[in-house]
């Protein structure tokens, strides 16, 4: 993964939680997908700084995702509020997906 953090060990229990958010088109987690560029944790305001992508700007299901990665940080982070910025720079590009994730979209494995 090449997400940047202010805090690496908050950011690796986000991004493990954040893999029960699935793109519906696709069937893949966002982690996996690489739609996840940054995540910062802000500990006196206790706000969770989310910067994702989608694969396309006009994605059908964005809002959806996007509520979804929402929803999960503010579950597995009570204490925070979630602020996510959706960008398109850099663009998403199929190069995003983890091996784990091109393995899935292969038929392989299913995690």
């Amino acid at each position: 993964m090449n997400e940047i953090t202010n805090n690496p060990d908050m950011c690796e229990k986000a991004l493990d939680v954040l893999h029960e958010v699935i793109d519906p088109e696709i069937g893949l987690n966002v982690v996996d997908l690489g739609l996840i560029y940054q995540l910062d944790f802000d500990t006196e305001e206790k706000v969770v700084y989310c910067t994702m992508t989608l694969t396309t700007q006009f994605c059908p299901m964005g809002e959806s995702i996007q509520d979804g990665v929402t929803n999960c940080l503010q579950f597995n982070f009570p204490e925070y509020r979630a602020d996510i910025k959706l960008t398109f720079d850099p663009p998403w590009s199929m190069e995003k997906i983890s091996p784990e994730g091109l393995d899935w979209l292969n038929g392989g494995s299913r995690f």
